[in-house]
């Protein structure tokens, strides 16, 4: 079984809509059983799950304490897939659960507020040894910092191929727990999430994914590795 979690301090960055459609998406590439676990207080991604009708991708109730021991059973019963929603945070309990990824994805969108707020969320999952993708998420197309994003990303670690453009779709189906992928007729949304699946799949089936030395952040590694400290993620 694989782990995704879906990671970001800053709020706003689409990780739940992202989670939800990924966890789809994998269903619908056969890469399923697939199974979700909200660790977000707020709980968006279990309010959109109990809206589902689809028996598909399975919910999962747990705690991050044990999370661990759960995701050992879960394997044992045949679960392929486990995708994992965390709140807007950088805490003791987000690193534990940064622990037990086997990748971790990392959206932002393509704001200079959301790109300076990566560097903290790099840092750590830097700090736990665990690999990691960006991908720009809510971009307005054929916008210049679109692409200006792109590139500085880039320079800090894997980046995915393809964009997740802002379009109303996306709300419409997350409103009555439904992605892009199941409303009706062709849709360039759906298109996107499956691009962007089909890389993280590759990634999380062994795919070579050059892991850089970071460049540094001016401010980031210190404040990390004070609140490393602080908080007992070492």
């Amino acid at each position: 079984m694989k782990v995704l979690v879906v990671a970001s301090q800053k709020g706003g960055s689409g990780k739940t809509t992202l989670a939800g459609h990924l966890a789809v998406q994998a269903e619908l590439s056969g890469a399923g059983p697939v199974g979700l676990i909200d660790v977000d207080p707020q709980g968006s991604l279990a309010d959109w799950w109990n809206e589902r009708t689809a028996p598909n991708p399975f919910f999962i109730q747990t705690a991050v304490p044990r999370l661990a021991d759960d995701i050992k059973e879960l394997a044992a019963h045949g679960l392929e897939l486990l995708v994992i929603d965390t709140p807007p945070a950088l805490t003791a309990t987000i690193a534990d659960v940064i622990r037990v990824a086997d990748l971790v994805l990392i959206p932002t969108r393509p704001s200079p507020h959301d790109l300076r707020s990566i560097g903290s969320t790099m840092e750590l999952v830097e700090h736990l040894g665990k690999p990691l993708v960006f991908v720009v998420n809510g971009a307005a197309a054929r916008a210049r910092i679109t692409s200006e994003a792109v590139a500085l990303l880039s320079q800090y670690g894997p980046l995915a191929p393809g964009i997740i453009h802002q379009r109303v779709d996306f709300a419409a189906a997350m409103i009555d727990g439904r992605t892009v992928m199941e409303l009706p007729g062709e849709s360039r949304s759906a298109d996107e999430v499956a691009e962007l699946w089909d890389y993280l799949r590759e990634r999380l089936d062994g795919g070579a994914t050059r892991r850089r030395r970071l460049p540094s952040i001016p401010g980031v590694a210190a404040a990390v590795a004070a609140q490393t400290k602080a908080e007992g993620w070492a």
